[in-house]
């Protein structure tokens, strides 16, 4: 199971592509947005698994194993382009709560 809800508005095309996407090229963003938005502040590795219109889906890894973690859009997302804008604004939200320097806006 992806993680995916099955009301979820993109077709599991998107959702693998967006996931392979993250977890190949953003990994360390990943666990930044795990880390801090997603209640596992202990979490040494994070890996996205799925989304639906509500929310990020994540498989985080902490010292008490593994552990599903749902982390929401700032509001519905039901188009692919929104999926971009709402990881670029957790990963910012991310770094603010965790103190790191975001990279720059071309840099994403």
């Amino acid at each position: 199971m992806t993680g995916q809800a099955a009301a979820s508005p993109f077709g599991p095309e998107v959702v693998a592509a967006v996931c392979r996407h993250m977890n190949d090229d953003h990994a360390d963003d990943t666990l930044l947005i795990v880390r801090a938005l997603g209640g596992r502040p202990d979490a040494s590795a994070a890996r996205m698994t799925g989304l639906d219109a509500q929310a990020a889906v994540f498989e985080a890894v902490g010292p008490d194993g593994g552990h599903q973690v749902r982390v929401p859009w700032s509001g519905p997302v039901t188009e692919r382009p929104q999926i971009r804008r709402e990881v670029v604004r957790m990963y910012r939200e991310a770094c603010e709560r965790l103190g790191v320097p975001p990279r720059g806006e071309g840099e994403h």
